[in-house]
């Protein structure tokens, strides 16, 4: 199942459990996890993109090792909230992943790189540094919102 908003994706998760976040790009997977009471999220595993069936297995390999009870798949909208390309690239990846059983939730994603961008650069990393996290550090962004919501829906 597909949710849009947190109510929904709340109602479809057991009680507590760890969420995975993604921020699917063209190259690479940014993955953020967070702890079974929702509290905080950190960036996980920077997933390289391939063929989509190994990008798959990798992420459910990921989410059964850490226990995972639903994934938060950072959905790419325009400034002004309409739809782009990669909104519908987005989307066809998370219903290509239905079949994990896991509930998603697709989360907006506007300003996630520019607060990890900024993040990044207020802990002093360097360029090469930040480039090589930035997709993990957005994916947290993610999450974080995400999972701020979800106990707000509680």
């Amino acid at each position: 199942m597909i949710a849009t908003d947190a109510r929904a994706f709340r109602a479809l998760l057991p009680e507590g459990g760890r969420l995975l976040a993604l921020d699917v790009g063209t190259k690479t997977i940014g993955t953020a996890l967070c702890d079974a009471g929702w509290s905080f999220a950190s960036p996980a595993h920077l997933v390289r993109r391939g063929k989509f069936t190994a990008d798959k297995a990798t992420l459910v390999t990921l989410s059964q090792q850490q226990h995972v009870r639903g994934w938060i798949i950072g959905l790419p909208l325009n400034l002004d909230g309409s739809e782009s390309p990669r909104s519908q690239s987005t989307r066809a990846f998370a219903r290509n992943c239905r079949d994990t059983g896991l509930p998603i939730l697709l989360w907006d994603e506007r300003w996630s790189t520019v607060a990890a961008e900024r993040a990044l650069i207020e802990q002093d990393f360097s360029r090469a540094q930040r480039a090589e996290r930035i997709d993990n550090h957005a994916a947290a962004h993610i999450l974080q919102a995400a999972i701020d919501a979800l106990v707000a829906a509680g």
